[in-house]
Parts: structure tokens; C-alpha cells; sequence
């Protein structure tokens, strides 16, 4: 018997016993004989021991790194994913959208890392439209999957909920700033739990290290409707130029975080010449907020059909290259 019929079966015999509709859904809806659980309500309680992290690779733009392949990812990324108690499985941009379809099934969130790419029309904009779609749509229905934005990550992020680039100049390279936090911070998601002293750093010490040309100016944000609909505007700061720039948002009803920042390099990137906090404070943030969001994934009940196939899609498999001496990143894996 299939395992909707099971369901059905078990869903009839506790009608007549416990006259709770109610009580059945929630009870009863995870699949009983296929391997992956159904999309359902019960995910967002649920707990994923073993969760996995898709990092979506980026396009190499740069000369010197373009013998080594077509794509990369940073190893720090990978760092910070795998410390707070993640997998990560490197995602390809060259594959057919079924098979993107398929890896949504296996992995329990995704990290759209910083770099160089067209917004809307590169590989790395085109795939990751395709994983937004599915987020949405699987978050609609209460299966739980997470989407994580980096600098470019984060822009991104906004051009796939407003549906066109809203970037200006707002430079603020190799600088790194404190927080001017908005009323929203202090309920938000993704600082819950921070303790005070950490909250009050975020706003007085320079923690988050900034390193982009473009973002979303404050004043755009606030008149774009879907933008300011879909996302709380958790930071903002002020770049070189003084425009007021959008540096930390989070999905108001998805579990969808940016950051304008790089967490990442508080722990895992030692460049002398680059301004990388390290001081207890910045790595204390750096930490929490990677637990934070592989804890959002645990919320995801996604996996694979067998452990041979995910052992195999795993970032295990690839060996970082040594690039400090011709990148500013210590190891970079390509692809």
C-alpha cells in the first residue's frame, strides 16, 4: 500500500475514535513508507540532526583565478556553515532545472555567498531564482527551507523579491562598522537570544566587516512596497558617499536573512591587508548567527534518498586550493 493510503487508513480509524480532524493532520502527516517526509505543518517543529547546506557557487570573474574553473566557493563560507553543525553540498550553475529541483529536495537550506555577478541575468541569478521559487512555494505549504544571503547574496536577494535591481552606489570597501540597529532588531528571528552585551557591541564596535561597492539605499527600501511588505529591516548603515544603505533584513512570514556585512571573515579570513574583525566580540557574532541559521535548517525535513548519494553531493569530495597569494581569501574550492 502506497503511503497515502496508510495515511487515509490511519486517519479514519482515529475519526472514530478521537472525533478530531485537527488532531489526525498533525499527527499523522509524514509518510509512512516513502524515505523523504511530506511537506506538512509538522516541519516547523520538527528537528534535523543532520542537516545540509547548499552553497551556491559563483561565477569566477576575476583573470588569475580563471585556470583553476569556472566557478568557486570561498572556503570560509563553508567554514562558517559547517561550524555552526551543518553539511554543505557545493551546487553547480551549469545543471538542468529538474536536477535543481531535486537537490531543493535534499538539502535543507541555502547560502547565496557575496561575489561579482549580473543580478538578473548570470547563471548565478538564474539558478538561484530557481531555488526562491521552490522556497516560497515549499514555505506556503509549512515545509520549512531557509535561504541565507550574503553581501551579493543579500542584494540578490532583494532583486528577486522586488523583481528588478534597486542597487546604487553606496560604497563601504574593506571597512569594518557597528550596527545602527531599528527598532525591528530587537524582535526580530535572527538576534533572538543575543545576549545584551552583544547587542550593545553590535551598536558601539566595529563587527561587521563590509566589502561592496552597491547595495539597497534606506530610502529605496522604504518606498518599494514588496520590499518593505516581504522583509523587516533589522540594520542599516551609512556608506562613503553618506547614503543610508540596508545592512541586515529579514523575511517578515520566510525564513529569508541577508546581510550587507560578511560574518563569515570574523572566524575564517586573516588577509592582513583586509579590515576582518576578530575580536571576541566579532567572532562571538559570527558563531551565533551560523548556528542560528543551520538551526533554521534543522527546521527542514528534507534528505536524501540513500547516504551513498549523499555522501557523493557532499563538499567532502573537493580539495581547497591555497589562493592567499593571489586572492585575498586564504582557500577557495573550484569547480
Amino acid at each position: 500500500m502506497c503511503s497515502r493510503g496508510v495515511i487515509t487508513s490511519l486517519y479514519l480509524i482515529v475519526m472514530s475514535n478521537a472525533g478530531s480532524s485537527a488532531y489526525v493532520c498533525w499527527l499523522f502527516a509524514s509518510c509512512l513508507c516513502c524515505h523523504n517526509a511530506m511537506p506538512t505543518r509538522l516541519n516547523q517543529e520538527a528537528v534535523n540532526d543532520r542537516p545540509v547546506i547548499g552553497i551556491l557557487t559563483q561565477i569566477v570573474s576575476d583573470e588569475v583565478m580563471k585556470p583553476f574553473g569556472r566557478t568557486y566557493i570561498p572556503s570560509s563560507y563553508v567554514k562558517f556553515i559547517e561550524s555552526g553543525g551543518s553539511r554543505v553540498m557545493p551546487i553547480r550553475l551549469t545543471l538542468k532545472t529538474t536536477e535543481y529541483e531535486n537537490i531543493f529536495r535534499n538539502i535543507n537550506g541555502l547560502l547565496l555567498i557575496g561575489g561579482a555577478a549580473d543580478l538578473e541575468t548570470s547563471d548565478f541569478a538564474r539558478v538561484a531564482k530557481i531555488f526562491y521559487r521552490l522556497a516560497l512555494t515549499a514555505n506556503d505549504e509549512g515545509d520549512v527551507f531557509p535561504i541565507w544571503g550574503t553581501c551579493m547574496g543579500m542584494q540578490l536577494l532583494t532583486v528577486l523579491v522586488a523583481g528588478e535591481n534597486q542597487l546604487e552606489a553606496t560604497p563601504a570597501e574593506n571597512v569594518a562598522l557597528p550596527l545602527d540597529l531599528t527598532t525591528e532588531a530587537g524582535s526580530s528571528r535572527m538576534f533572538e537570544g543575543f545576549p545584551n552585551n552583544l547587542m550593545k557591541a553590535l551598536t558601539q564596535e566595529p563587527l561587521t566587516g563590509n566589502f561592496h561597492r552597491y547595495g539597497v539605499a534606506v530610502k529605496t527600501f522604504q518606498d518599494n512596497e514588496r520590499l518593505q511588505s516581504f522583509f523587516s529591516l533589522l540594520s542599516t548603515n551609512v556608506a562613503k558617499n553618506g547614503v543610508h544603505f540596508v545592512s541586515t533584513i529579514e523575511g517578515k512570514t520566510y525564513p529569508f536573512y541577508g546581510v550587507q556585512w560578511h560574518p563569515e571573515v570574523n572566524r575564517f579570513q586573516w588577509q592582513r591587508k583586509q579590515n576582518y574583525p576578530h575580536s571576541a566580540h566579532a567572532v562571538q557574532l559570527s558563531s551565533l548567527l551560523a548556528e542560528f541559521f543551520v538551526n533554521e535548517g534543522r527546521r527542514s525535513l528534507h534528505q536524501f534518498d540513500n547516504p551513498e548519494e549523499e555522501a557523493s553531493s557532499l563538499i567532502y569530495n573537493d580539495t581547497p586550493v591555497f589562493a592567499g597569494n593571489f586572492t585575498g581569501y586564504e582557500q577557495l574550492y573550484f569547480f
